[in-house]
């Protein structure tokens, strides 16, 4: 048994029977492999874009997760290398300005006192170490008259001008230990804030 009726038979446009095509049907047959063509070119070209966006787009994302990295990096190395610095200013450096800002914020204060009260007696109670750099001003000259009092339940640092009846205070050890409290909470809020995140 022959499988031949199963497969087509080329041969007859090779036995001379012609092929008939005119023109229009080559136009036709031309116009349709240059849309075919047309197409293919297009639907590559909209694959190759929409690759090489979603390339960018993944190579952008990338840049922004590194760029964050890097910032996190740059922003943890500051922060590690200020702090000692600014830890060692609290504990040292600001201690001695604060003390030898004393007398200047003491006399400023007497100032104001007397510009606002007039001229009348004030007293200034401070820790014992604390009297002998507050005698300059207790000196006469053209201010109020001044009496220095020696109080122990205050800390080096601390003083008190009383006008009358009313009173103001100084407190310098206060005032250190709410910038180093600040300064550590700064810090811990750093690192908090990074553990968070």
């Amino acid at each position: 048994m022959s499988i031949a009726h199963l497969l087509e038979d080329f041969g007859a446009g090779a036995r001379g029977a012609p092929l008939a095509m005119t023109d229009v049907s080559l136009e036709e047959e031309r116009l349709a492999a240059f849309e075919k063509g047309y197409r293919a070119g297009w639907d590559d070209a909209v694959k190759a874009q929409s690759e090489e966006a979603r390339r960018i787009t993944a190579d952008l994302a990338q840049n922004l997760r590194d760029l964050s990295f890097t910032y996190e990096e740059a922003h943890g190395a500051v922060m590690a290398a200020l702090r000692p610095l600014l830890m060692e200013m609290t504990g040292a450096v600001l201690p001695r300005l604060a003390q030898d800002s004393l007398v200047p914020r003491i006399a400023e204060m007497l100032h104001d006192q007397a510009r606002a009260q007039g001229r009348q007696p004030v007293e200034i109670a401070a820790a014992p170490a604390d009297l002998p750099q507050l005698e300059q001003l207790a000196g006469g000259g053209d201010g109020p008259d001044v009496t220095l009092v020696a109080d122990d339940t205050l800390a080096a640092g601390q003083v008190y001008l009383r006008f009358g009846e009313s009173e103001a205070e100084l407190d310098l050890p206060g005032l250190l230990a709410g910038i180093t409290e600040a300064v550590t909470g700064f810090f811990d809020e750093q690192t908090t804030g990074k553990a968070i995140a």
